[in-house]
């Protein structure tokens, strides 16, 4: 196997969030019975702080640059649900900044545990202040008000972007990149395809622009969009691995192939449960014990399983599910089950 070079971050403000490599897990039951493909898992939900998630890759990036300039508050957006403001408001605590989120009820939910419970519980929990808004609201423009607000009031503030998905953002998920590679050579195999699902884009470009920059395919990297449309997805993912690119290496350009999304799975919307979300759910739980989020790591795997059963992949490849996170997202859509 190819020697590729490693990735130089340390150029980049980082606030440690994570403790050190998240692990990949064989799925061994259910690679028996799904056939000739082995399945494994990147464990990405198990990060300690805050409940575990993705976006806390992104985080010490993001918290990193904030720290440095001398924030002393973080603002950022989402969904009512969203795990990105839940980890937001963790990190905060850990950091020991003060925490504004703004959640848009984008879901055209309005039961009681998808309004007070999972990740807006925990949002409560962490300290944040939350300002609610209907789902037409412009988040990030009101988001900007308050943060002029606030910085009127004498306070330092670092304005996060929805999912965390800035170029500094995603940088983190160009280290996991480098993560993978690492872990793969070390069990001297590799993946021919890594699966995840794409929200708001930044993991699937930080991939992409990681692998890049260390020489590697970023072609095996597919995402399923489960936010937008498939055009928008593509062309917003496109763009941020492009930028993220840029900081890894000034002048580099991305070829378009780089960026793969599988369209399929959103179903009515985003947030809105589907058929093929609750099997892939629920299959994984009773043949593994592991929990998928409903909103996008269910789809995504629910994506995953339709490429498996429609021999998508050649017999014995090995595929690496990227699980993301946002379990507290199950406890919200207990109605969907």
């Amino acid at each position: 196997m190819s020697i590729s070079p490693s990735l130089d971050l340390t150029a980049f403000p980082r606030y440690q969030l994570t403790e050190g490599p998240t692990p990949i897990q064989h799925l061994s039951r259910l690679s028996e019975r799904m056939g000739d493909v082995d399945i494994y898992v990147k464990r990405d939900d198990l990060m300690g702080l805050g409940g575990g998630g993705s976006k806390l890759r992104k985080l010490e990036f993001l918290l990193g640059e904030a720290l440095a300039q001398g924030a002393d508050t973080i603002v950022t957006v989402g969904a009512r649900q969203s795990n990105h403001a839940r980890l937001t408001a963790a990190a905060a605590a850990r950091a020991g900044l003060a925490c504004e989120i703004v959640l848009t009820r984008t879901v055209p939910r309005d039961d009681d545990a998808y309004v007070h419970n999972g990740n807006v519980l925990l949002d409560e929990l962490f300290g944040a202040r939350i300002h609610d808004l209907p789902g037409n609201a412009d988040a990030m423009a009101f988001a900007q008000h308050r943060a002029d607000e606030l910085r009127k009031s004498g306070r330092t503030v670092y304005l996060a972007p929805l999912g965390g998905s800035s170029a500094v953002g995603n940088l983190g998920y160009a280290a996991c990149a480098a993560e993978i590679l690492e872990q793969a050579r070390a069990a001297h195999m590799s993946f021919d395809r890594i699966a995840l699902p794409n929200g708001s884009g930044g993991t699937q470009a930080g991939l992409v622009a990681g692998l890049l920059s260390m020489r590697e395919d970023p072609a095996r990297v597919v995402a399923c969009n489960v936010l937008a449309t498939h055009e928008n997805t593509l062309s917003n993912t496109r763009l941020k691995a492009q930028e993220t690119l840029a900081l890894l290496q000034p002048g580099a350009m991305l070829p378009d192939e780089s960026v793969i999304v599988a369209d399929g799975q959103r179903g009515e919307g985003y947030g809105i449960p589907t058929d093929a979300m609750r099997e892939a759910v629920r299959l994984l739980a009773s043949t593994e014990g592991l929990l998928l989020d409903p909103v996008y790591s269910g789809k995504a795997f629910a994506g995953l399983l339709h490429d498996i059963r429609n021999r998508m992949f050649a017999p014995g490849a090995k595929v690496l599910f990227l699980m993301t996170g946002g379990l507290p997202g199950l406890y919200a859509y207990r109605s969907a089950f």
